[in-house]
């Protein structure tokens, strides 16, 4: 088993770190554009290997992808990350070359690959990525939602005072401070709804802390986040890799559920050897499936603006 990780910046390098010491391939490729960069980060990670006790290879490259051939998953964090007051839908212009040309110089070495894509707008990427490729939908995969939801849990256990382990939710729709949506309808604490637990108002809050999530970060720290979405990508490989079946909410290609068409959008899937596998049916509310279509807009609004790239 190979994996490549493209983008050795604070995002790629915690996806990276959390693969190897969760030894999920022999060898991991690190590559970036920056000379010595991910040589350096790929150095770094594998004098931690007897300390935490991992045997993975850890090899680092300055956009050589000969050094990721044969690759069997390929994550994508290349871009430029967001700064406070920035949204992720401002990346678009700029990331979107970057990612059409990584996906590109991964397929001619690595064809077979199943693609997660972590840049942002990362709905808009995942779209960009599954038309420029022309693999098979079930290969290309966004990792939004799975990000999205580990906050709602958050949000949910400061909420409740409870271990965010023993909560289960899931957030829908794109990956966007204005297009995301908590399921809190369906969110639960030990198996019991969470709305025995708390008020409307308060899983009202719950729901609006979760969407500003990302911001919040960025407004704190100065740019995106990188523990949560690395622990996020890893959780998705690993998914894939072990063949764990699990289900997990990805932005993927819908061709008519959720009553969307040509579009990539975050829907809950189950993760496998051969990427996303099924799309399960939540059977959505009339009203959340009014917010689903609107974030559904919003997002293929964005999509538009591929066309000028």
């Amino acid at each position: 088993m190979k994996i490549t990780v493209v983008g050795a910046g604070a995002v790629g390098a915690t996806v990276a770190d959390n693969i190897a010491r969760r030894e999920l391939c022999q060898e991991l490729v690190l590559l970036d554009i920056k000379e010595g960069f991910a040589e350096g980060k790929a150095m770094d990670m594998m004098q931690t290997a007897t300390l935490v006790g991992f045997n993975t290879k850890i090899v680092g490259s300055t956009n050589d992808y000969a050094k990721t051939a044969g690759s069997e998953v390929v994550v994508i964090t290349s871009g430029i990350p967001r700064k406070p007051g920035m949204t992720r839908e401002e990346l678009i212009g700029t990331n979107a070359n970057i990612v059409k040309g990584v996906t590109e110089n991964i397929l001619k070495h690595s064809p077979n690959a199943i693609i997660v894509v972590i840049s942002n707008p990362m709905d808009t990427m995942t779209y960009l990525a599954l038309k420029s490729s022309g693999l098979p939908k079930n290969r290309i995969i966004g990792m939004g939602g799975i990000l999205d939801s580990s906050r709602f849990k958050f949000y949910l256990s400061q909420s409740l005072n409870v271990p965010s382990n023993d909560l289960h939710g899931s957030v829908i729709g794109g990956h966007g401070d204005t297009t995301m949506i908590p399921l809190t309808r369906l969110a639960t604490y030990q198996g019991v709804p969470v709305s025995q637990f708390a008020s409307e108002e308060e899983l009202a809050k719950v729901a609006a802390s979760t969407m500003v999530g990302g911001a919040t970060l960025t407004g704190l720290i100065g740019t995106s986040a990188w523990y949560a979405p690395g622990a996020a990508g890893c959780a998705l490989v690993e998914s894939i890799v072990r063949d764990q079946k699990k289900v997990f909410p990805c932005c993927v290609l819908l061709e008519g559920e959720y009553g969307q068409k040509d579009i990539c959008l975050g829907v809950p899937v189950v993760l496998g050897k051969n990427g996303w596998e099924k799309i399960i049916d939540y059977k959505l509310t009339a009203a959340e499936q009014e917010a689903f279509n609107k974030s559904a807009d919003a997002v293929r609004n964005m999509n538009s603006v591929l066309a000028t790239v």
